[in-house]
């Protein structure tokens, strides 16, 4: 089977829930409705067989406008839409979690064999950001206890994993590695007291030396991809040894593109563009967003669609430990500095673990020229150094290792990404 013949089926299969998802949209909210009249579309017009691409792909940025303009939702909410809770990402996107709603982490925590005899440890964050609520969903989707472990207080984790026998993981690829150290020094407790062997992993890429590296301890260990907006989009099926390259099967009931990036238009064979998800909610139509992720088609062994997993970015935000660092809130945040000429966030990796340095310009001393005449060392450049790095907490929600500095490189911008994957 082709490609252009797979995504022939799977558009055929989605497309009754599809148009009953999007007339019914039409109808009960005005933000979609609106969409629809500015791109001069009728909802009759986008049902049609292939008739979608030719709504204008929404994009964060402009969710986020749309939001700012309309608060809270944008106008994207029907008026008896149940929300259960409100999530913010960087933007700040504020994304609802609607009653009943189904992120689809299921599918693949079931794959990879969680199920009800399984203890699940959540390494999510559970406040603010959807990520830990979306993955708690799943587990209990497949039965599984969960231990609502987020970030942080590894030692603590890591005893939890030994006490009460915990056989799976979702999180951070870097973050299971940590564990597994964090175990491992553990005193008093032997080795028979692991138990984790199956593991759901993402919102970061896994290089092969760390996928070696938790392979060993991990038997059943699968990268996934979704986001916080749409939940999960596709993962690396369990009956193949990856890296198969047979790219990620795609989730059931939601709809995926690969779209041009600036024209929006859906490709149809194997070149890279941007992700565009619908999802199949008449109460909050998010329809043709557009992730920012970079990828592509391929297709399965058995002729089966599927993504090839996250190959970068389009956009200026960055994942940092899982979260989007967007330039624009990095601005809005450092404004609010006193005493800082000029900034720079550096991301880097080191022992598989994203570390964030924010390197700073002190304002002059006496109206001369970033830098001239501003102490970089001793008391007053350390007191700069907490100012900023609370107001990166604070307002970023990151941890940033702050160093003050005479000048920044020319030519870089506010945020560098220095990463090395291999």
């Amino acid at each position: 089977m082709s490609i252009q013949a797979a995504l022939k089926a799977r558009e055929e299969a989605l497309a009754p829930a599809l148009e009953q998802s999007l007339r019914r949209a039409a109808e009960r909210v005005p933000g979609f409705a609106a969409r629809l009249a500015e791109a001069d579309l009728s909802v009759d017009e986008v049902c049609r067989p292939g008739g979608l691409g030719a709504l204008p792909v929404l994009s964060k940025d402009e969710l986020v406008e749309r939001q700012q303009a309309d608060p809270p939702d944008g106008g994207m909410l029907a008026a008896d839409a149940d929300v259960a809770r409100w999530f913010q990402s960087p933007g700040p996107l504020y994304e609802p979690q609607l009653e009943g709603a189904d992120w689809r982490w299921g599918q693949a925590l079931a794959d990879v064999g969680v199920g009800g005899d399984d203890v699940v440890i959540n390494c999510f964050g559970y406040h603010l950001s959807p990520a830990g609520a979306m993955l708690e969903q799943g587990a209990r989707s497949v039965g599984a206890a969960v231990v609502p472990a987020g970030i942080g207080n590894q030692d603590l984790q890591a005893r939890a994993i030994a006490d009460l026998g915990v056989t799976g993981y979702v999180g951070l690829p870097s973050y299971l590695k940590a564990l597994i150290e964090r175990f491992d020094g553990l005193d008093g407790v032997g080795a028979d007291r692991w138990r984790l062997e199956r593991a759901l992993m993402t919102a970061e890429p896994l290089p092969e030396s760390l996928r070696a590296v938790i392979a060993q301890r991990v038997p059943m260990a699968r990268m996934a991809y979704g986001t916080g907006e749409t939940g999960l989009l596709a993962w690396e099926p369990a009956g193949e040894d990856p890296p198969a390259g047979h790219g990620m099967v795609l989730a059931d009931g939601v709809d995926v593109q690969v779209c041009e990036i600036g024209t929006g238009r859906p490709v149809t064979d194997e070149t890279e563009g941007e992700v565009v998800v619908t999802l199949l909610r008449s109460d909050y139509p998010l329809v043709r967003f557009g992730t920012g992720d970079l990828s592509g088609w391929t297709l399965g062994p058995d002729g089966s669609l599927r993504l090839r997993g996250v190959l970068g970015r389009t956009g200026a935000a960055v994942k940092v430990r899982g979260m989007f660092l967007h330039p624009r809130q990095v601005a809005a945040v450092m404004e609010g500095v006193e005493g800082v000429a000029d900034y720079r966030f550096v991301i880097e990796r080191v022992d598989h673990v994203d570390q964030l340095r924010c390197e700073v310009v002190p304002a002059a001393a006496s109206g001369g020229e970033p830098g001239a005449g501003a102490t970089t060392t001793g008391p007053d450049g350390e007191a700069l150094a907490r100012r900023v790095a609370d107001r990166v907490r604070e307002g970023l929600r990151f941890s940033a290792r702050v160093q003050v500095v005479e000048a920044l490189s020319p030519g870089d911008g506010p945020v560098v990404d220095v990463r090395d994957w291999s």
